[in-house]
């Protein structure tokens, strides 16, 4: 009996070795299943629009350009958050520009609406921006404790005019971007500086980095403002970077000021 109960006890460790090795190749064939389906899972249209919003949202500087390029980039501040969602979940952004020594005081405020392209366009994402009825109630609104700011009904109300709209599309795989588009091949009216419209261009990238790009032409197409170089690289700025902002290269004065302002897309729409 005891050879008996000998033998019976050396062969359980085999069978739960087995066992073992059974439940965890299940276990694996499991995970990955799941890993193959969130893999392959398709990118829904408002996932694209949801994160071009995500992208577009913080507080960005055109620091390292600015500081490279000097005679023809400024150093700007844009600051952009959300401020309330549509029925159609439409996310509507803040958005506004200034000086970097001055974000107390933006030169631009606009609105901009982010959701999906229209099923007939071939893109998608459609980033359209609009004017604010009192832009004063809304000045440095990112900036301040949500229980100070309008109210997301409130916004709603204040959204006005539509001033222009980019059509977004994903970049080919191996390129840097994420996502890029402009305006229409016509652009948008505009008649600042002798010019009769406008394009914009927009490009989106990793690390929450965007570029931009607007340019004025006359009838003849002509560039008759806007920066001719390249389009404006803004990045998210480091709390640890912002001492070193303070350097006279971030804010040069070696051409006139207004002479600088008029080659500068951020003034004109």
């Amino acid at each position: 009996m005891a050879k008996g109960s000998e033998s019976g006890s050396e062969s359980d460790p085999n069978g739960w070795s087995r066992a073992r090795g059974l439940v965890v190749k299940t276990l694996v064939l499991i995970g990955g299943a799941f890993l193959l389906k969130r893999l392959t899972k398709s990118t829904t249209r408002w996932d694209h629009a949801k994160i071009v919003a995500r992208s577009l949202s913080g507080e960005k500087f055109s620091r390292e350009q600015a500081s490279r390029d000097p005679d023809n980039y400024f150093n700007f501040r844009i600051f952009t958050c959300p401020a309330t969602e549509m029925v159609d979940g439409s996310k509507v952004l803040y958005f506004e520009q200034a000086f970097w020594r001055t974000p107390q005081k933006p030169f631009r405020q606009r609105f901009l609406m982010v959701k999906p392209c229209p099923k007939d366009l071939k893109c998608d994402v459609e980033v359209s921006s609009y004017a604010i009825r009192d832009v004063e109630d809304y000045k440095n609104f990112c900036d301040r404790p949500r229980d100070q700011r309008p109210l997301p009904e409130e916004v709603i109300g204040d959204i006005a005019e539509p001033l222009t709209t980019i059509y977004l599309n994903r970049c080919e795989r191996g390129k840097r971007c994420l996502y890029e588009g402009s305006t229409p091949p016509g652009g948008f009216p505009n008649s600042w500086n002798g010019a009769t419209h406008f394009t914009s261009e927009l490009m989106v990238l990793k690390n929450n980095k965007i570029c931009t790009w607007d340019r004025g032409y006359d009838d003849e197409g002509n560039q008759v403002w806007g920066v001719k170089e390249g389009p404006y690289e803004f990045k998210p700025a480091p709390a640890s970077s912002f001492n070193g902002m303070f350097s006279p290269l971030n804010f040069p004065l070696s051409q006139p000021l207004e002479k600088k302002i008029e080659g500068s897309f951020v003034l004109q729409e």
